[in-house]
């Protein structure tokens, strides 16, 4: 077509030729990054230059925290510094805390991440929050700061509530896997279970460009707020394809009941084509890492779902090998975290919940690496209805 008597729009941003790819988008790499990878064929991730299993082994969650935000692991001085900073921001608005018992009423009966869309909105807007197009790095980060702190609060708060309870306010004198604990029982928790939940907290944080985390750069790629973009991820994530797994493998292992059943249960499900929730990953070839990491936790507690759940990943394995002959599956992350959780006390409708408030870090991460790329992402779709045009019909 002549140039000429193209539209100034069509001028500007030629249409594409589609370029076909895989379903899913699986494998197609759309930007760089320098917050982390996932090797799957090797059974490795990592956050920025760090192992992610090391650092959930050795360090708190909110050195991983200021690692994702900053890129450089803190000192003890800097890590005093940042609790000091961000302890306060987990305090609602006013407004905020007021409309937590509708939001929670309105979302019972599907739990407080439900709830927490609506409500992060509302604190979005009543800290007003503005698009990250028209903000300076430092405020973006600032918003993103506010905006991770309160999550939890937000979390919890929408979970008693839902349950009858009043929440319980944030303690500043605790570190973010402590302070969350707190808020979801009351109770200030033992030692073994803080750490417990914080290695799982740090082994969760980012994960690649997966849907949740995708979702939000798409989002803050437009110039839009850092709460909308969270929201956007945090709907994402509470689909049952994604974040909704840890619980129902939990359900799994509540459904097998003891040593003797493993066998004809696994075996009925694999031959019926059944799915096992719990069990394989789309990224990893072998071993899931944090699957790895969680199950030396959960045995470091030991007990009867420890000892059931070992041999349950270790017959899946076996009758996979007789019924399924190359066809490897083995354990991700949903399946030892549920059983980290449990042992913790979590109630099993936080599991997923809990999973959010680790991976809002490497969401609000992700947002403020795309802020500083003022192109919008904007791909291409390859019709394939009827040929078109085609004559309107009259009524």
């Amino acid at each position: 077509m002549d140039s000429r008597i193209m539209s100034e729009e069509e001028t500007m941003h030629p249409t594409p030729t589609p370029t076909p790819v895989p379903r899913g988008l699986a494998g197609v790499v759309v930007t760089d990054t320098e917050l982390g990878d996932v090797r799957g064929r090797e059974g490795f991730y990592h956050y920025r230059q760090y192992s992610a299993v090391e650092l959930a082994r050795t360090r708190t969650f909110e050195d991983v925290w200021q690692l994702m935000f900053d890129g450089r692991l803190p000192d003890a001085a800097g890590r005093t510094a940042f609790l000091a900073h961000t302890a306060p921001l987990r305090r609602l608005p006013g407004e905020v805390s007021a409309a937590l018992p509708a939001i929670a009423r309105a979302g019972a009966p599907s739990g407080p991440l439900t709830g927490l869309r609506t409500a992060l909105s509302l604190l979005g807007a009543s800290a007003g929050m503005r698009p990250v197009y028209d903000l300076a790095p430092e405020e973006r980060r600032a918003d993103a700061l506010r905006a991770v702190a309160a999550v939890p609060t937000l979390l919890t708060a929408l979970h008693r509530l839902g349950r009858g309870l009043e929440p319980v306010e944030p303690r500043d004198d605790l570190p973010y896997a402590a302070n969350y604990l707190y808020m979801l029982t009351g109770t200030e928790p033992a030692a073994d279970r803080v750490r417990a939940v914080e290695q799982y907290l740090v082994s969760t944080v980012d994960h690649g460009f997966n849907a949740s985390t995708f979702t939000g750069r798409v989002i803050a790629s437009t110039g839009a707020d850092v709460v909308a973009a969270l929201t956007g991820a945090v709907g994402a994530l509470s689909g049952p394809l994604h974040g909704g797994a840890p619980s129902r493998a939990l359900d799994t292992l509540d459904a097998i009941g003891t040593p003797e059943r493993i066998g004809p249960w696994i075996r009925e499900r694999v031959l019926a084509g059944d799915r096992i929730m719990g069990f394989g990953h789309p990224v990893y070839r072998t071993e899931d890492p944090r699957s790895r990491l969680l199950r030396s936790i959960a045995e470091s507690f030991g007990g009867p779902l420890v000892e059931l759940a070992v041999r349950v990943e270790k017959e899946v394995v076996e009758i996979l090998a007789e019924l399924k002959p190359g066809r490897e599956l083995h354990t991700n992350v949903e399946f030892w975290a549920g059983v980290v959780m449990e042992l913790c006390g979590l109630p099993r409708e936080m599991f997923t919940p809990t999973f959010c408030a680790a991976r809002v870090v490497g969401w609000s991460a992700n947002i403020l690496e795309q802020s500083a790329d003022s192109k919008i992402i904007r791909p291409a779709a390859r019709y394939a209805g009827p040929p078109p045009p085609q004559p309107v019909p009259a009524v």
